[in-house]
């Protein structure tokens, strides 16, 4: 069986609602947070700005890819579907093992609980009882959406998206108030102490974490109208949106707190608000910030249950995680099992440390994913595809060639985290045989 079967999936996402996946799917609460781990790592506003460019970049060069990759395979799935063509089942089935069913789920519990905090600390609820009970029952609200289509989410999204462009909006405005038209101090550069290579892909890191989450786009592609033409275009439109803030936001941050006080922040954006406006900015920004991370959990609930659904459909799974509802169209037994995995994760606060210990894997899964490109264009050779990436193979080279170095620096730093995820990938493997065995049996 495959993932396309009747009923199938139906195409309603134009461009817009696709470039909104884009933004909603990088755009979570690291802009909010991370900047400051940059700032310590860098010794001015200049140094700081290159690197959130240059990180933009660089992730653009994956988007390319994976525009080329989604136009050459429109179908829900995304990374699953050109592991599973170019190197097999196994392949395949350990990309859904940590991903769909670990990493997802243990991503949204993490950006739930997020938008919990921040939600009880605008509204005024202790945090201590309220959070856990907020962040299960906004992942439920999610999911409940969902359930209706991909029409009925897409909707949500697009809210909550304008929400966090405001939010981000409202952040440079304050930032730009702030800086009293004292610009050159923010793009001061400091020629004393230029970054060495280590120090500067050490810098790089937390800035490529916060660009990451383009790839849901791809998981959505059996609902994206004229795939071919839409994918690349959002693909291209929401990132190049996402450059232009997080640049912007980081501008803003150095205006208004300057280098060294963005360095000491634990958040900066409220800092920012608060010198202009007291706590009632910093509570204004806490809803701006609860809006961006539950537009990141609609959009990984979304995409996750995509790629189960397709695993399940391709009998990696049991059958009714395959099917797919006759009126909505939607995955309804994958939303409710991914959904009720992160709810248990939020209740047990068992999340973080599975989050930690599955970062390498996910980064492995964008190599291993861009690493297709070569097979598909090898393959299919005489084969005319709607979308070639530019510069090709220097640019799915350079995509592959920084991720290894990101996940090398990674290891070196957090060994255990690096080697728990590796772990939590060779388990994959027993189990993957295990469960065709099984089948097997049961045929």
């Amino acid at each position: 069986m495959t993932a396309e079967t009747s009923p199938a999936y139906l195409r309603r996402l134009g461009i817009w609602d696709a470039a909104a996946i884009v933004i909603g799917g990088v755009i979570g609460a690291g802009i909010f947070r991370s900047a400051s781990t940059v700032a310590e790592r860098t010794s001015s506003g200049a140094q700081l700005l290159t690197l959130w460019a240059i990180g933009g970049l660089l992730t653009l060069t994956g988007v390319l890819c994976y525009a080329e990759l989604g136009a050459r395979r429109p179908q829900a799935g995304g990374v699953y579907i050109y592991l599973r063509e170019a190197f097999g089942q196994l392949p395949a089935f350990l990309f859904g093992w940590t991903m769909a069913l670990i990493n997802y789920p243990g991503s949204v519990a993490a950006v739930a609980t997020t938008f919990a905090d921040y939600f009880c600390a605008a509204i005024g609820l202790s945090p201590a009882l309220w959070v856990k009970p907020v962040g299960a029952g906004a992942i439920a609200f999610i999911v409940g959406v969902n359930f209706f289509g991909i029409r009925a989410g897409s909707r949500m999204l697009n809210v909550f998206t304008l929400l966090k462009l405001s939010a981000i909006a409202l952040v440079v405005v304050v930032g730009v108030v702030l800086a009293h038209g004292q610009f050159g101090n923010v793009l001061a550069t400091d020629t004393a102490h230029p970054l060495p290579p280590a120090a500067v892909l050490g810098a790089l890191l937390p800035v490529l974490f916060t660009y990451g989450g383009f790839h849901y786009l791809n998981d959505l592609a059996g609902e994206v109208r004229d795939p071919q033409r839409t994918l690349p275009r959002a693909l291209g439109l929401g990132l190049g949106g996402v450059v232009v803030c997080y640049v912007l936001v980081n501008f803003a941050y150095l205006a208004g707190l300057g280098h060294a006080g963005l360095a000491a922040s634990q958040a900066p954006a409220a800092d920012l608000m608060r010198r202009l406006f007291g706590e009632r900015g910093a509570t204004l920004i806490a809803v701006g910030i609860a809006c961006s991370t539950f537009g990141y959990c609609s959009i990984a609930i979304a995409g996750g249950a995509r790629v189960l659904q397709t695993m399940g459909a391709d009998g990696m799974l049991f059958n009714a995680v395959g099917r797919i509802h006759p009126r909505s169209h939607a995955p309804r037994v994958a939303l409710a099992l991914l959904g009720g995995w992160a709810i248990v994760l939020v209740i047990s606060g068992s999340f973080g440390q599975l989050v930690d210990y599955t970062t390498v894997g996910e980064w492995l899964s964008h190599a291993f994913g861009i690493a297709t490109l070569f097979w598909y264009r090898r393959r299919f050779r005489n084969e005319p595809s709607p979308y070639r990436v530019p510069l090709y193979p220097l640019m799915p080279l350079l995509f592959v060639g920084t991720v290894l170095a990101v996940i090398i620096v990674t290891s070196i730093h957090s060994p255990g985290d690096a080697g728990m995820s590796l772990l939590l990938i060779a388990v994959g493997v027993p189990v993957y045989y295990a469960w065709r065995a099984w089948q097997q049996r049961a045929a």
